[in-house]
């Protein structure tokens, strides 16, 4: 693998950030600085850290940032659980975003093994 955007990881976090920052533009007006952003922020650093980890040597530095998106992983979560609550976004689009990111979750904590193991086998 040369480069972050070969990660499937990578790949399912920026279908899901545009989904979202897609989403978001359906928001209120009275949204743009507030949950609308926060949720552009918190997507959007699920593939950040993503890339970031891939570009960092040690085993140890890649899993604060693989940790990191996990994070970012679950703000997602809570903001569009939020959305619904609120009626900015309906069922049907909360339960598509909730399983892509659930799916993401899996896959991100199973490289996080993968690469954890790699770090403990180089000892």
């Amino acid at each position: 693998m040369k480069d972050f955007r070969d990660l499937e990881i990578y790949q399912l976090s920026l279908e899901i950030g545009k989904k979202i920052y897609l989403i978001t533009r359906t928001f209120p007006a009275e949204e743009k600085f507030g949950m609308s952003d926060q949720l552009r922020r918190a997507v959007a650093s699920i593939g950040a850290n993503i890339a970031e980890a891939f570009g960092r040597f040690h085993y140890r530095d890649k899993l604060v940032f693989l940790y990191n998106a996990r994070g970012s992983i679950y703000e997602t979560i809570h903001f569009v659980e939020l959305g619904f609550a609120v009626g900015y976004i309906d069922q049907a689009k909360k339960d598509e975003l909730l399983n892509e990111l659930d799916k993401l979750s899996v896959k991100l904590n199973n490289f996080i093994r993968s690469i954890g193991k790699r770090g403990a086998d180089n000892k």
